[in-house]
């Protein structure tokens, strides 16, 4: 059972490490690509170090764009021709994300299994097995596997082959800066279906990477400063 499975990596080196030894031990004979978006030196120097110990390929974004960061567009176009050329279930694991052993194996026997699945995303939680950002809002009560009309989140979810060939990530709009909710959306109006898999959990440690939006908890006037007027986070 295998995938194409991506980490986008900006900086957050300590989750980011947590990251990278959760999906080696978990990613079977799946080939993991790193997309390294403009990181610092300490950064990128790990992900370069490391490259043989984790077994993945690295990318440095820096190496074939000037585009400032955040380059989401480019790292779902490159991964998007990797899946198809290999006929591969395309798997996104966010760099604040620690998966486990089973995660991989359980997301590929769901997109083998289920009706016309576009996107299949595993449910987040925290440390003590809360749900957590961004699936807060879904009741422990309903179990299993959910056809849901929300979009999904990128931190752990599958894109089916069938709609990777079906929709060219290259028509993304260069204009935003996240991608998940428009792709979710898309997927629903091409007739396929989204799940979310609440047997399958992966642990979420939220906003590593953009840390000025815990502002939204702490000070939301600074939040909504750096969202609408710094224009951050274009969905």
């Amino acid at each position: 059972m295998k995938a194409l499975i991506i980490t986008p990596v900006k900086d957050s080196l300590e989750t980011t490490k947590l990251t990278l030894k959760a999906v080696s031990q978990a990613k079977g004979d799946s080939e993991y690509w790193i997309f390294d978006d403009f990181s610092k030196r300490e950064t990128r120097e790990y992900l370069q170090a490391n490259q043989f110990k984790y077994g993945y390929s690295l990318t440095h974004l820096e190496d074939v764009t000037n585009h400032p960061s955040p380059n989401y567009h480019l790292v779902l176009r490159m991964a998007q021709r990797k899946a198809i050329e290999q006929n591969l279930p395309l798997i996104i694991v966010e760099s604040d994300v620690i998966v486990k052993p089973d995660t991989f194996r359980e997301l590929i026997t769901l997109n083998n299994r289920l009706r016309n699945p576009g996107l299949i995303g595993a449910i987040t939680t925290d440390r003590a097995g809360n749900y957590n950002f961004p699936y807060g809002h879904e009741k422990r009560s309903r179990k299993g596997i959910e056809d849901t009309r929300r979009s999904l989140s990128f931190c752990c979810t599958l894109i089916s082959p069938a709609y990777l060939k079906r929709y060219d990530f290259g028509e993304l709009s260069e204009k935003k800066d996240w991608y998940d909710i428009f792709i979710s959306r898309q997927a629903k109006r091409l007739g396929f279906r989204n799940y979310l898999s609440k047997r399958t959990t992966v642990v979420h440690l939220p906003h590593s990477s953009r840390p000025w939006k815990q502002l939204k908890y702490t000070s939301p006037l600074k939040y909504y400063y750096y969202k609408w007027v710094k224009k951050r986070d274009k969905i």
